[in-house]
């Protein structure tokens, strides 16, 4: 059995004659091994998974725009191998309690010419994955550092099935695609793979800091392999940095199901302890809104007679959350400058339409005790939002508004700024350390993607980051397997604020709308079941979850009440089964209650699930009151067919979950007294 500390004894210092240098560390459980190598001054790593190769030879460093490279004529100086086991608890989340269980290895690396420049890589191993990220020390002469390229690589040993979306600077909002590894030619990250229905791969990134994000590009001279691209600043320059300089981490999340790659907690591990002292303002919570009016075409954003956001309107919303268990009320529209669309400085973000009285709602929401949820669209202005962050955030402060929806819809106004560069990066960061400071938390809508940034400012609270719900208002929509993709790709890096919900999939209440954009052919629904949509609140992870129907589509809905019910923050959660891109059942056990929530669905093909129990107390006896699509239900023709019923269950009974072709099915499980 491999010992923590094995070290392949090809290890030389700089004193040593030899032309490479091997250092290898291991998980805890000894199923993967990494191998960094040193040779000729060159820097590689490999991956070994249960003793195959998974990872082959591939390149780690930069290229610097600068006569002071930090590339190539290494050799290794130092090192140094820890470990660690622990468990923290979490301000909110899937799970309250998170292992962290890891060994080190650090390796100090140095040039071996003039000008002698050091740099270090970090390589922490997992039961679960991989995680490694550069360091480069303050050093004599390199104060600042541009770096051209990041030239980390990931080169598989063989080919396989691939889930992922096209790499974009701007968006994450493409339908994910399933091709095999060496036809892609570029993808966002999360990108997650499937050997031989027998290892389950995901490529990600953790703590993406005062740095650039990384897409990944097909690198041509081998067959199954990407390499790292970082999105540029206007002049080229993927990232402008101040020695010490620490990278993100570089994420590989291995598993021999595909169910193990939801359950891992890396990417949190790897960021860095709650850096907010007093979180009792952080709540989850459930929330209902003016927004999908707006999308459908009935409603409007800007002021007239379809206008959206009024007081009167406001209000009966904030009543409906008051009397059916839901905390809070989102509200767009409410501020001037809609009409203004395109322009920059089109936003002043606190005054008023005239149909709007901001106090008196702010006001009614407290005296209901609902949270008033702001919102503040940019339009991509990200650089006059944060000259007036102070400005926005003190007067929600004032108002008693702990929770805001920010927007960037449409391209960044600085010139040549891409949504997920550098600049970017470091200003999404800034609104939710400002949002902090004024005890507010955050829902950034066309975001920098999620890397466990939630550990360190639990108030980042969820966020869009791919096709969400508006989706399906006015385009042909997102189709039904996309549910079951989401969980294993998107899904693995954080809370996603899809806002599910929808009652009404095929509008037949909708009355007037108007179409509003060159997507809308007149087709527009959503493509799912009645049940599946109840289902998707338990198997999309949001800490911040929307109904997001109109409220009249609610009223005498028998369906609602599994909504109502809905816990908002979870003790622990579960992947009972799950097969990419054709279904997933996911349960969840409230904190503080021993009720538990079920969501299962499945793609365009009905089928039935088998699913035991045995994560029910074996000593009590439970309620299960189920959602389940009818017996003739179909997500084309018939998808608003739900059968609701209750029946007594323990830990040992075994359910047949039915589910019709893009179908799902809710349960909740109450402890009988």
């Amino acid at each position: 059995m491999r010992n923590l500390f094995f070290i392949g004894l090809t290890i030389t210092l700089l004193l040593s004659c030899s032309k490479e240098n091997v250092l290898e560390i291991a998980s805890p459980n000894n199923t993967i091994a990494v191998k960094l190598h040193v040779k000729n001054g060159n820097i590689k790593y490999t991956v070994n998974y249960k003793d195959s190769v998974l990872i082959a030879p591939s390149t780690l460093g930069y290229l610097l725009k600068s006569s002071k490279q930090i590339n190539g004529n290494f050799l290794v100086n130092d090192f140094k191998i820890t470990s660690a086991n622990s468990i923290w608890t979490q301000v909110w989340g899937e799970n309250k309690d998170i292992s962290d269980h890891y060994n080190q290895l650090e390796v100090f690396l140095q040039q071996k010419v003039e000008p002698f420049r050091k740099m270090n890589i970090v390589f922490k191993v997992y039961n679960e994955g991989v995680g490694f990220r550069y360091e480069i020390p303050k050093q004599a002469n390199l104060d600042t550092i541009l770096i051209s390229e990041e030239l980390t690589e990931f080169n598989f040993s063989k080919n396989s099935d691939a889930w992922f979306t096209p790499a974009n600077f701007d968006s994450y909002e493409q339908l994910y695609q399933n091709a095999p590894l060496n036809t892609i030619e570029n993808a966002n990250t999360p990108l997650t793979f499937e050997f031989d229905n027998q290892v389950f791969v995901s490529i990600h990134e953790a703590n993406l800091t005062d740095y650039a994000d990384m897409t990944l590009v097909k690198n041509e001279e081998k067959e199954f392999s990407f390499k790292a691209n970082l999105v540029p600043w206007p002049d080229g320059i993927k990232v402008k940095a101040n020695t010490p300089m620490v990278s993100p981490w570089r994420t590989i999340l291995i598993a021999d199901e595909a169910t193990d790659l939801v359950a891992s907690n890396l990417i949190l591990n790897l960021n860095e302890p709650n850096k907010i002292n007093e979180t009792s303002w952080i709540k989850p919570m459930k929330y209902v809104g003016i927004w999908w009016g707006m999308h459908l075409g009935t409603h409007t954003w800007t002021l007239g007679e379809r206008h959206g956001a009024t007081t009167t309107a406001t209000k009966k919303y904030i009543d409906f959350a008051a009397n059916n268990n839901v905390s809070g009320v989102l509200v767009e529209g409410w501020n001037t400058g809609w009409e203004n669309w395109g322009q920059e400085k089109a936003f002043d973000f606190v005054t008023p339409y005239s149909d709007f009285n901001l106090k008196e709602i702010a006001d009614y929401a407290k005296a209901k005790n609902i949270n008033f949820i702001g919102h503040i669209e940019t339009g991509g202005d990200a650089a006059y939002f944060e000259e007036n962050l102070d400005k926005i955030f003190s007067m929600y402060n004032n108002l008693g508004v702990n929770a805001v929806k920010t927007g960037y819809a449409g391209g960044i106004k600085t010139a040549g700024q891409f949504h997920h560069g550098q600049f970017m990066v470091n200003h999404y960061r800034k609104v939710v350390e400002v949002a902090a400071k004024y005890q507010i938390m955050v829902n950034v809508h066309e975001p920098i993607k999620p890397t466990g940034v939630r550990r360190t400012y639990p108030n980042m609270m969820t966020r869009e980051g791919a096709r969400g719900m508006e989706w399906n208002a006015w385009s042909s929509g997102n189709p039904p397997d996309h549910y079951t993709i989401i969980p294993f790709t998107r899904g693995l890096a954080g809370p996603f604020d899809y806002t599910p919900g929808t009652f009404d999939v095929l509008f037949k209440n909708a009355k007037n709308r108007v179409k509003w954009n060159d997507l809308d052919d007149g087709t527009s629904r959503v493509n799912t079941t009645l049940a599946k949509q109840l289902s998707l609140f338990v198997i999309l992870y949001s800490p911040m979850q929307m109904a997001s129907d109109l409220i009249e589509n609610y009223k005498n809905q028998p369906a609602f009440k599994f909504i109502k019910d809905f816990g908002v923050d979870w003790e622990i959660s579960k992947v009972l089964n799950g097969k990419i891109g054709d279904y997933i059942t996911v349960v969840r056990k409230e904190k503080n209650s021993e009720d538990w929530f079920l969501g299962s669905c499945t793609d365009e093909h009905k089928r039935t699930l088998e699913i035991e129990l045995s994560f029910l107390d074996p000593d009590k006896k439970y309620r299960a009151e189920v959602y389940a699509d009818a017996d003739d239900a179909d997500w084309k023709t018939n998808p608003q067919a739900i059968d609701i019923y209750s029946i007594e269950v323990d830990s040992k009974t075994v359910l047949n979950l039915k589910l019709a072709a893009g179908g799902g099915q809710a349960i909740k499980f109450t402890p009988i007294n």
